[in-house]
């Protein structure tokens, strides 16, 4: 059923469009995915998968394998936003704060979270 809603609680199930618009209300901002990892070592982390404003891109120097790997990483990993950290529901050897995930950011995810910065 229902519950009530407890504002302190942190934010979570939500699409990468929805955490923009909660941090632009709270006149913040999400953190780039370099500031979220260079800061995870001063917070917890690894309840929910957190939002970044960083587009899912290579590296810089990445060079695409040649075949059919790197056609299907092409298209597959495109249009999407970057999650750091890890969930309750991550395997092991998927929680590490180096982990890059990502998901497309107008869909809801489970286990997705929002951290701020300014």
């Amino acid at each position: 059923g229902l519950r009530k809603l407890r504002p302190a609680n942190a934010v979570c199930h939500v699409s990468f469009y929805e955490a923009a618009a909660f941090a632009e209300w709270k006149k913040m901002r999400l953190p780039t995915e370099f500031e979220w990892e260079a800061a995870s070592d001063r917070f917890d982390w690894g309840l929910r998968w957190e939002w970044t404003g960083s587009a899912y891109l290579p590296y810089p120097n990445f060079k695409k394998p040649a075949g059919a790997v790197g056609e299907y990483n092409g298209k597959f990993m495109i249009n999407q936003m970057v999650l750091r950290g890890a969930s309750v529901a991550t395997p092991p050897n998927h929680s590490r704060k180096t982990y890059r995930n990502f998901f497309h950011p107008p869909l809801r995810w489970q286990f997705t979270g929002i951290r701020l910065a300014k």
